[in-house]
């Protein structure tokens, strides 16, 4: 794979590429099939595409059905509307008993843009990690996405996968080693200075953070920790203990997310000092997404910043 691709639309040529593998998969949506890119899936295979309206509630109580009955469902619509409207349903109808749906979150975080603060959520995987058994999944790349959906279709149990709104670039399938494992993060650089563990958007840009790191003599490593639940803590502690400090990256509130999934592992098994990166206690607002992005400072010089910072605590200054 090569250029660039919103993680939306790899979403959506992976549901239909994957289609007749698994006849067990099927689509749901709430009137926003254009925008989730679960259009694709509809036209191929109308059949198993179900479009509930604009009624997420009850999409997903039809999808809790559709699981006990042995289909694997997709549910699809924004963030702020899985994580937010059907929270309740998401909660009591699919992870209570444990049943086997995906929710996928598209237009997750800030990136969204001119949508504004309203349609930004930046609580999702706060919310959806909260919730026992529920596993949290943001893939960095439209590679990584293709990957994500199949194992997901795999996977037994509630999910929710997070999609991208804008094009970013494609990149894990250049690094060599690379392996996608639900539950398990992926090493995309090594260093021994500071380890920068990101998700989803923020991980190209932290890998751009560590090449500004490298020309001031900063080892940077990079953990490209697609799985914000169930963490990979052996990976983590393994990076605490290697490089003496840490810095979290995420298109999400400082509170919640992935960054505080990194602070409760090392804290209890091996302290070290622990920068977040992410948006601070506030909404979005409206703009670009490449404006609204550089005003809350998720750029890789704001990560390479937070690094600098994170080297300064480990060094007791």
């Amino acid at each position: 794979m090569a250029g660039k691709i919103a993680t939306r639309n790899a979403y959506g040529d992976a549901l239909v590429a994957l289609a007749e593998k698994y006849p067990q998969l099927v689509v749901l949506d709430s009137d926003l099939a254009g925008a989730t890119m679960s259009k694709g899936f509809a036209a191929a295979y109308p059949e198993r595409f179900f479009d509930c309206g604009i009624a997420e509630a009850n999409m997903t109580g039809i999808a809790a059905g559709l699981s006990s009955c042995g289909y694997k469902p997709f549910t699809n619509t924004f963030a702020i509307f899985a994580a937010g409207r059907a929270y309740e349903q998401v909660r009591n109808s699919i992870a209570y008993p444990h049943l086997n749906v995906t929710v996928v979150g598209s237009h997750g975080g800030i990136s969204v843009g001119e949508d504004g603060a309203t349609h930004q959520c930046i609580e999702d995987f706060s919310l959806m990690r909260t919730i026992p058994g529920m596993l949290v999944c943001c893939p960095c790349d439209g590679n990584e996405m293709t990957q994500a959906v199949e194992a997901l279709i795999n996977y037994n149990g509630p999910a929710y996968l997070r999609l991208q709104r804008s094009a970013s670039d494609i990149f894990t399938d250049e690094v060599p080693g690379y392996k996608f494992e639900l539950g398990k993060g992926a090493t995309l650089r090594d260093g021994n200075d500071v380890t920068i563990i990101a998700t989803g958007l923020t991980v190209k840009l932290s890998l751009d953070a560590a090449d500004i790191l490298a020309a001031e003599g900063i080892s940077a490593r990079v953990i490209d920790m697609h799985t914000i639940k169930p963490l990979d803590e052996e990976l983590v502690l393994k990076a605490a203990k290697e490089t003496g400090c840490i810095v979290t990256s995420e298109e999400h509130s400082i509170i919640g997310g992935l960054g505080a999934a990194v602070c409760e592992c090392v804290s209890g098994s091996c302290p070290v000092p622990v920068v977040r990166h992410g948006v601070n206690d506030t909404f979005g607002r409206s703009g670009t997404a490449s404006a609204v992005l550089e005003h809350f400072g998720i750029t890789a010089e704001c990560i390479a910043e937070k690094a600098r910072k994170a080297l300064s605590m480990k060094a007791g200054k």
